[in-house]
């Protein structure tokens, strides 16, 4: 690929269509978001030429001044999204707007497609917000367009964790692309702002902000295409009933993140890991919360491995998760809704357990999985492919749908000397490529 010559067109702040209420002034953070960072998180959505488009004359002023007047309007919906964070605790909702970038980029989209390079991926987001945790940090939402020489066009969005998990996000994407595509369509737009009624902090101690730890970390995309997932189903459904297509990924990367953990650890430490996977409340609360709730309602389940087991067999790192989240579910999940923050401080003090063995190596799983991410068609067809920025918390694994739903894009993050052998490892590249094209069929 040729060096990528990025030219901003403009820079503008896109507020509300309509002032936000002034009882809706302050909007008060849920506990489980007052101790989130206020990390960014990047996703950044691939579309090609409409064929109506002239080869001469794309419409990029059309395209852009479209995307900013419906912006306008969800943000009217979405109103504290476009306020500034005020501290830990609370957003003021002052209409200052979000950040809206427009772009030019000299290269042509398949180049990117063909090619992923994370560096590249990282200028198609403003002002480098991509994972940027600055407590400084005060804006919510930040967007690039940028269209490129072929008439094709990305749509970089970052938005703080601090308000908002993958569900949010990806509910507010879809909204906006929606209102984009159909004005009328504003009018089934209705997030609903309960986070801090259902999870306030009540009794519970504020802890201390989570802290994504950085240092010399490398991170990788890995492509399981949806026949290479079904053989890993298939190595493990004799012995586990149902596993999902998530449940063995994040298995096998365990595992294979383990084996390469304990060649580069030698005789002087004897590891024991943990798994933390990530879990969308919403559904699994009684009564469940509705998928249009906003604000980051995540919690966590921790699958530990000891460290005098020598030989982690894939069907039992599967069996353990599914374990260790229907234990999480009745445990604790379904109680939140009628015995919050009772319930929640003894999950707590259970998980706290977890974390105090010597030498207790920490993995982390999001995934984004099953969530609607190729949906969002504008106006313009639905994306050729949405990604993230390349990860940078360490031991991470985050986990998105393929475009055809049934193969998984794994980013792997892991310390320089781990991923080294990581990325080596003949069992894993048997079932996954190390970044290949985005235009691949990932159903062959």
């Amino acid at each position: 690929m040729t060096s990528m010559e990025v030219k901003i067109i403009s820079r503008e702040t896109i507020k509300p269509s309509t002032p936000t209420l002034s009882h809706h002034g302050t909007y008060h953070l849920s506990f489980l978001e007052q101790i989130n960072p206020r990390t960014y998180t990047p996703v950044v959505y691939f579309y090609p030429k409409e064929e109506s488009d002239s080869d001469h004359n794309p419409n990029f002023g059309d395209k852009s001044n479209q995307l900013k007047r419906s912006l306008s309007e969800i943000l009217a919906k979405y109103y504290p999204f476009s306020g500034r964070i005020r501290d830990r605790v609370s957003i003021d909702c002052n209409d200052e707007g979000v950040i809206f970038v427009e772009a030019r980029i000299k290269v042509k989209l398949s180049e990117i497609l063909e090619h992923p390079k994370d560096e590249v991926l990282d200028l198609l987001f403003t002002d480098n917000l991509q994972w940027n945790d600055d407590s400084n940090l005060t804006v919510i939402l930040a967007i690039q367009v940028s269209f490129f020489d072929c008439g094709g066009m990305a749509i970089g969005i970052c938005m703080s964790h601090k308000v908002a998990d993958t569900c949010t996000m990806i509910n507010f994407i879809n909204d906006w692309a929606a209102i984009t595509r159909d004005h009328k369509a504003d009018q089934y737009v209705s997030p609903e702002f309960i986070a801090a009624t259902v999870f306030p902090q009540g009794e519970i101690p504020l802890l201390p902000q989570s802290v994504i730890e950085k240092g010399d970390y490398v991170s990788k995309r890995f492509v399981f295409a949806a026949p290479k997932v079904a053989a890993l189903k298939a190595m493990v459904c004799d012995k586990v009933q149902n596993p999902s297509k998530v449940e063995v990924v994040t298995a096998f990367i365990h595992r294979c993140a383990i084996s390469a953990l304990k060649s580069n650890s030698g005789s002087l430490l004897n590891p024991s890991t943990l798994l933390i996977q990530t879990v969308n409340l919403r559904g699994r609360m009684v009564p469940p919360l509705p998928k249009s709730s906003v604000g980051s309602m995540v919690w966590f389940y921790a699958v530990p491995t000891a460290e005098d087991e020598s030989v982690i067999e894939l069907h039992d790192l599967v069996s353990q998760m599914k374990e260790r989240m229907a234990h999480f579910c009745v445990t604790y999940a379904e109680k939140f809704g009628k015995e919050w923050p009772l319930i929640f401080m003894e999950c707590m003090k259970d998980s706290r357990k977890l974390f105090q063995k010597q030498n207790l190596v920490v993995y982390r799983c999001s995934s984004w999985c099953r969530f609607p991410v190729y949906e969002a068609d504008f106006g313009w067809g639905k994306p050729i492919w949405v990604t993230i920025a390349s990860c940078v918390m360490k031991n991470s694994i985050f986990l998105i749908d393929t475009r055809n739903g049934e193969g998984i894009e794994a980013h792997v993050n892991l310390e320089k000397q781990h991923m080294d052998v990581f990325a080596r490892d003949a069992e894993l590249l048997a079932f996954a490529s190390l970044n290949p094209s985005a235009n691949i069929d990932y159903n062959m």
